[in-house]
């Protein structure tokens, strides 16, 4: 049976926490075509106009307001948990610990009371996992959170796996790797330096990231709510294969025929920079011009097996690396945000740091 055969029916009542995101809005596009009855979430903050066009029940307040989840959670057969916290100087802990855990327990609470309830998806993240000493990793492999964001992701996960062992509640988790793809400008600044004349590289380029395509991502959501067998289980859900960062420049400029030179820089003094920003920004709540875990982005390896989302779930991503990061590339450039200079040859060469480069455009994709 293929995963098309466990589509979530029109009509169903559906709850949808973190929508206004970017992949809450392809999730509950996804949703809407199905004729599945949505319900969301959204701070009173959050602009809703991008979903305006769609027949949805807003509920405008905090993800961890007891009394606003309890009325937004009610007769809900299935909730989809993608709400995250923003990762900036602002956020306190409290901040993470509310909207990723107290939230949680909340969903969780009023998913037990409705008696007609399915399942509970819970979206946390890879970060969990840290740093991977032996890739690839798979969902057995040691925890390890770097920060309060992924902290409180798996603090989340253990008091839910908990609380649903003793309460037959219905769930379960997924940990996206790096999501991307039209829609979503986390790429955009390394893209445009891949274009340029010289691309800025820490290291030697051959740390691995695992990215899944935000279609991919929520085809995945939709089939874990569904599928019998993914009850009480943890997906990691990615690309098939990781992919080297050198390769992300690389796939890039080829793309658009572009002459780069990759300029290799040493990744230490970054990681100083990094450390020193962060404990002069932070205490004044200041965004920093350099974070740590921007600079580890080129530094840790984050490569997984994705066996189990395939094995159990029968489940094959329909975006490799490649495709999935020229799609994004040209969406870049049909909203005019990237204009590349087409040239007859490309060239990178094997190691050469200069004394000097123009670091502007680096430090900016730091950010």
């Amino acid at each position: 049976m293929t995963y098309n055969s466990y589509n979530i029916a029109p009509g169903t009542p559906v709850l949808v926490t973190g929508a206004t995101g970017f992949t809450g809005q392809n999730l509950v596009r996804k949703l809407a075509r199905a004729g599945v009855s949505i319900a969301a979430v959204a701070r009173a903050s959050s602009n809703i106009g991008p979903l305006a066009d769609l027949p949805i029940t807003w509920f405008r307040g905090e993800v961890h307001d007891e009394a606003l989840i309890r009325e937004a959670a009610s007769g809900r057969q299935y909730i989809f948990h993608l709400a995250a916290a923003f990762r900036d100087a602002k956020s306190t802990y409290q901040d993470y610990w509310n909207i990723h855990v107290k939230s949680t327990r909340l969903l969780a609470e009023a998913a037990v009371a409705n008696p007609d309830f399915r399942r509970l998806v819970q979206v946390s993240t890879i970060g969990v996992h840290g740093h991977v000493d032996n890739p690839p990793a798979d969902e057995n492999a040691p925890f390890a959170p770097d920060d309060d964001y992924q902290k409180t992701k798996l603090e989340a996960e253990l008091w839910l796996k908990e609380f649903a062992a003793g309460n037959n509640l219905d769930y379960t988790v997924i940990r996206p790797c790096g999501i991307y793809g039209p829609g979503e400008k986390r790429f955009l600044k390394l893209f445009k330096m891949a274009t340029g004349p010289f691309f800025p590289l820490l290291g030697q380029g051959k740390c691995l990231v695992h990215l899944v395509h935000v279609d991919d991502l929520t085809n995945a959501i939709i089939l874990a709510a569904t599928h019998p067998a993914a009850r009480d289980q943890a997906f990691i859900i990615g690309a098939n294969e990781a992919i080297a960062t050198a390769d992300i420049a690389t796939i890039v400029a080829r793309h658009f025929r572009v002459k780069s030179r990759i300029v290799r820089l040493p990744i230490t003094p970054f990681f100083w920079a990094g450390d020193l920003c962060e404990a002069i920004c932070k205490p004044l709540r200041i965004e920093p011009p350099i974070y740590r875990r921007r600079v580890a982005f080129y530094s840790k390896d984050r490569s997984f097996s994705v066996d189990k989302m395939r094995r159990i779930l029968g489940y094959q991503p329909r975006h490799n690396n490649k495709t999935g990061l020229r799609g994004v590339a040209e969406w870049y450039m049909q909203e005019g945000w990237l204009q590349p200079k087409y040239s007859e040859g490309f060239y990178f060469p094997p190691n050469w740091i200069p004394l000097t480069y123009p670091g502007v455009d680096y430090l900016a994709f730091l950010l």
